[in-house]
């Protein structure tokens, strides 16, 4: 048994602990409120986007002269996963999810036979994963300097996705991140980049009936050849925002349980605190009555 010193000492441990998780949650909870705010109003300009494009790519006819961002390269050899997680841990399941997520895919797409390439974007998915797919790794982005995500941050992953297209080394790109749906819960998801995913006509959103006949200048094809690299950075800058809010809902909720079993930890062991001290000065007090009876 734990001796009285023992037990104080561990007690104290544990309250210092619950000090540091309980300022974690506040924390947590502060930056939240932030990065809730900005995937909220990044998500309709994303969305938009998405419809433009499906709008666009439903009146282009596939051939020579439809941009390779949405008619592929004719092939699905080699795959390119960006993985987007946390720079930190101590938040939940968060890593972990989007990291078997994007491994169980990997594993998949090997299996098939297929080449796979991956962009770390986040230390934690780099440490989950690396074990098994180090030679697989292209390319690490470390955003720990940055305190808030912007847009310069997505452009520069999108520039060299985009380069690694160009020179032909992937003919398909997925994109890892966790979907912000609220504090207790973060959706894992795989999103096709390239070529763009344009949801099927049965599959598309009824559409307002106003009427209008749109004609574009220049042609849709030309446009998209604009519009498909802007998504490219648009969308994963729209991920980096649902990790940044992810992590901090996630790690809210994981250091709010953290606090309360600390606290329960505290109650459980005062209580054997307090037993084993009265079971000590009990045993004294026996000693004391049997000598003085022995006298």
């Amino acid at each position: 048994m734990a001796s009285l010193k023992d037990l104080r000492t561990r007690i104290a441990s544990v309250k210092a602990t619950q000090k540091i998780t309980k300022a974690m949650q506040m924390v947590a909870a502060a930056k939240l409120r932030r990065a809730q705010t900005a995937v909220e109003a990044a998500r309709p300009y994303a969305e938009r986007m998405e419809q433009v494009l499906s709008d666009l790519a439903s009146g282009v006819t596939v051939g020579p002269d439809t941009p390779r961002l949405l008619a592929g390269t004719g092939s699905d050899k080699t795959h390119l996963l960006i993985i987007c997680t946390a720079e930190r841990g101590l938040c939940g399941a968060f890593n972990s999810s989007i990291a078997r997520l994007a491994r169980d895919h990997a594993e998949k797409l090997l299996a098939a036979g297929k080449t796979v390439k991956i962009i770390f974007v986040g230390k934690k998915g780099y440490e989950a994963m690396r074990r098994q797919f180090e030679s697989y790794v292209v390319e690490k982005f470390d955003l720990r300097a940055v305190r808030q995500v912007g847009f310069a941050n997505a452009d520069e992953i999108a520039k060299k996705v985009l380069g690694m297209f160009a020179a032909g080394e992937f003919d398909v790109a997925t994109l890892f991140y966790a979907k912000f749906r609220t504090v207790l819960q973060q959706i894992p998801t795989a999103q096709q980049l390239i070529p763009a995913e344009v949801p099927a006509a049965a599959d598309a959103k009824p559409k307002e009936s106003s009427g209008a006949v749109y004609e574009y200048e220049p042609s849709e094809a030309d446009i998209l050849t604009s519009l498909l690299p802007r998504n490219i950075t648009i969308q994963i800058f729209r991920a980096l925002l649902e990790n940044a809010a992810s992590e901090q809902g996630s790690r809210m909720s994981a250091m709010d349980s953290a606090t309360r079993n600390a606290g329960e930890m505290i109650r459980k062991q005062t209580i054997l605190y307090n037993r084993t001290r009265q079971a000590k000065i009990t045993t004294e007090l026996v000693e004391i009555i049997s000598g003085a009876e022995a006298l």
